[in-house]
């Protein structure tokens, strides 16, 4: 999706649109596109959106192709944990928004960027192929397919980087764009370094379904990790549960009916004492604020709906953090997972990575407005030097929620509880977080 989405921006950039590119990707979702059904019931695998987002979706002109599948606009949002002692509600209206963010089926995302670049007359060549090996001699937004003789020499002097595909074929490059993921080929034969390491957690995927339509994005902290409920329209919702791995394989292989039990348990009772429907004497802790201390009279605590049934496959996969110590060379360039990882427990990671392909996509741009070859290591260094820094700070919080809700002890459960009355009370510190996690690069502290 987020190389999909790279190619839609340079195909809709007066700039860039001239660019020749190719896309290499072996996966059968780009030999035979879908045919996706609205009777059909999601599919697990889906991502929220932020508004940056689909504000950048919006001015490439894909939005509209996704608004013909089904997704679901969510405005509210209550995340609490196990111990019944804290929890906080956001909601759009608090920062003058009307969505928190929009839950979309993957396929359905890169269905509709892979639409709105056929519907240009962008150059391009899809290749349903994988890379094999890759050359870089000493010397961009487009993979420049050419076997003259002119190409070799270009190739020889540094200025293409080479690239042999498992079907036989060979092209050369002015820039070569690695987004193929966290196990990134692009990223292992540049030589790029990470830093990172495994969670203890396994994340279990599926779609559910309620006897009444779900609008708001739920998620509970509980002892082994986060589960979310997240609303994708048609009174289905997509279950996202991080638990320890043992317990993922139980949980995969359980009975249908045993599962939906359970995830109704993680939702409502259990795991801890049932939350109050108010927050008694809260507001007085942070009184010191004074005007800063806001108390809506409809924010109470909330069940979430009813899970009747399942209706889809689960899925598990592992959990890990993984950051490219550098995300740009000469000729070759890191977008998204293949330059970082992060926990799931925000839905932040697609919407990271979305990030670097509108800021690449800019940064190309612009070296070209001036005549720059956009392969060159100083162009993509300010594209690295923009995005690591929001890359890092998200990461940074991410990780430290993971550590934070990794211990169970009663001095550590009342700081998170008094954290999660802060968010709830004081009214800067909630815009700020609304803000941030919406996709705008500021931080979550008081404005």
């Amino acid at each position: 999706m987020v190389g999909m989405a790279l190619a839609c921006s340079l195909a809709t950039t007066p700039l860039t649109k001239h660019l020749s590119v190719a896309i290499i990707d072996s996966s059968p979702a780009l030999a035979n596109k879908p045919c996706i059904k609205r009777e059909d019931p999601p599919d697990p695998r889906v991502s929220t959106v932020t508004p940056a987002t689909i504000s950048f979706f919006k001015d490439t002109g894909a939005w509209q192709y996704v608004q013909q599948h089904r997704h679901a606009y969510f405005d509210k949002m209550q995340v609490w944990d196990y111990t019944g002692l804290g929890y906080t509600k956001y909601d759009a209206r608090d920062v003058d928004k009307e969505v928190l963010g929009c839950v979309v089926e993957n396929k359905v995302l890169h269905s509709s960027l892979l639409s709105r670049i056929e519907d240009t007359d962008f150059q391009k060549k899809i290749y349903h192929s994988r890379l094999t090996s890759m050359s870089l001699n000493p010397s961009s937004s487009s993979i420049v397919v050419d076997s003259t003789a002119s190409t070799e020499a270009s190739y020889a002097r540094g200025r293409l980087a080479k690239l042999e595909l498992s079907d036989g074929n060979s092209l050369y490059a002015k820039l070569v764009v690695g987004s193929d993921g966290g196990k990134s080929q692009v990223r292992e034969l540049a030589g790029f370094k990470t830093t990172g390491w495994k969670y203890s957690q396994n994340a279990v995927i599926c779609t559910v379904e309620h006897s009444v339509e779900n609008y708001s994005a739920w998620q509970r902290f509980l002892p082994a990790g986060p589960i979310a409920l997240l609303p994708i329209g048609d009174k289905f919702s997509n279950i996202v549960w991080t638990m320890n791995p043992e317990e993922s394989s139980d949980f995969k292989s359980m009975k249908e009916d045993d599962f939906v039990k359970a995830v109704n348990h993680a939702l409502d009772y259990g795991y801890g004492p049932h939350h109050k429907s108010s927050l008694p004497g809260s507001a007085g802790m942070f009184s010191w604020l004074g005007g800063n201390v806001t108390i809506f009279a409809n924010e109470s605590f909330e069940i979430p709906p009813k899970v009747v049934k399942l209706a889809s496959e689960r899925m598990a996969f592992p959990l890990s953090l993984m950051h490219a110590n550098e995300y740009a060379s000469k000729r070759v360039v890191l977008i998204g997972d293949a330059a970082h990882t992060v926990h799931p427990l925000a839905g932040q990671g697609v919407n990271l990575g979305f990030g670097d392909a509108f800021a690449l996509s800019r940064i190309i741009a612009e070296g070209i407005a001036v005549g720059m070859d956009i392969g060159e290591v100083s162009l993509l260094k300010k594209y690295e030097a923009e995005r690591k820094l929001a890359n890092m700070t998200m990461m940074a919080i991410l990780d430290g929620f993971q550590k934070a809700y990794s211990v169970d002890f009663g001095p550590l459960n009342i700081l998170r509880a008094a954290a999660f009355h802060g968010a709830h009370f004081i009214s800067p510190l909630k815009r700020s977080i609304i803000s941030y996690a919406s996709g705008e690069q500021r931080l979550p502290l008081f404005s």
